[in-house]
């Protein structure tokens, strides 16, 4: 069953459009961009975007050469991506729902969940995610998952030096008790995994080379909070970001330090060739 404040969460406004257009934001696409072009096959391609959200990867994918569906759970959000795709359409989008893809087996190349498991808390539901992706892939297809930091969140408030009573145990009594998150003041029904959990629940699931990657490292808390919608924002520093991108490079795969970026990123192949 879908929550409907997960829908409600990413139908207001744009800020999810504008996430990944500023400060910590453009340093996670940017690693997300390069850590996925060492992997993804040739294009064309064909790669299944799920939980696309409003196209700011399926837009580069597409601009690569690749053939790009992107599916998302929530109306406001494909509205978005169409928008963003063009007319003619630079990849096409629709809605749909990770758990249950309506896309024949063995017919895509690529499947991206850069979403849709951090908003599954029930195991079960990102166990059918998983089986869902698996079937459609073809054999030796790429599937490439993020998950947000179990301990990310507190590292923030530390950032922010925000480490009042209050918030430090609204954190303990959620998130760091037990990866859920249910409190709306500081986001949406979400499940934070621990490092190595994502890549463990891809082995469970069946695919097999898995590997795991801190998407930023440790350099997405030089960069403060990106603003509500209609405020100024986080400044822009592309230098910055670039040196940032490039230490996260050095220690994407360190054991010690995968708990100290904001995202991880899991990629593992279907067996079959």
């Amino acid at each position: 069953m879908t929550d409907p404040r997960v829908v409600d969460f990413y139908s207001k406004g744009t800020y999810e459009r504008d996430r990944l257009q500023m400060g910590r934001g453009q340093l996670e696409l940017l690693r997300t961009q390069r850590l996925l072009r060492r992997v993804l096959p040739a294009p064309p391609a064909r790669v299944l975007d799920v939980g696309g959200g409003p196209g700011t990867h399926a837009a580069w994918l597409a601009g690569d050469g690749y053939h790009v569906q992107l599916i998302d759970l929530v109306p406001e959000l494909v509205a978005q991506a169409r928008q963003l795709a063009g007319d003619p359409p630079a990849f096409a989008a629709r809605q749909g729902d990770a758990r249950e893809l309506d896309e024949p087996e063995d017919s895509a190349d690529v499947v991206l969940l850069l979403g849709p498991l951090y908003h599954l808390p029930d195991s079960a539901d990102r166990r059918r995610a998983l089986e869902q992706a698996r079937r459609v892939l073809r054999p030796g297809g790429l599937l490439a998952t993020t998950a947000v930091n179990r301990f990310a969140g507190l590292l923030d408030q530390m950032r922010a030096r925000r480490l009042d009573d209050e918030r430090v145990e609204r954190l303990r009594a959620g998130p760091l008790r037990d990866g859920c998150v249910s409190d709306s003041r500081e986001f949406t029904t979400a499940y934070l995994h621990r490092p190595g959990e994502l890549s463990a629940e891809l082995a469970a699931a069946g695919l097999a080379a898995v590997e795991e990657f801190a998407v930023e490292g440790p350099g997405w808390m030089l960069f403060d909070t990106p603003l509500p919608e209609g405020s100024p924002g986080t400044p822009d520093d592309p230098e910055l970001v670039e040196h940032a991108a490039r230490c996260a490079a050095l220690v994407e795969q360190e054991p010690s330090l995968l708990g100290a970026s904001a995202h991880l990123l899991a990629i593992g192949r279907e067996p079959g060739l």
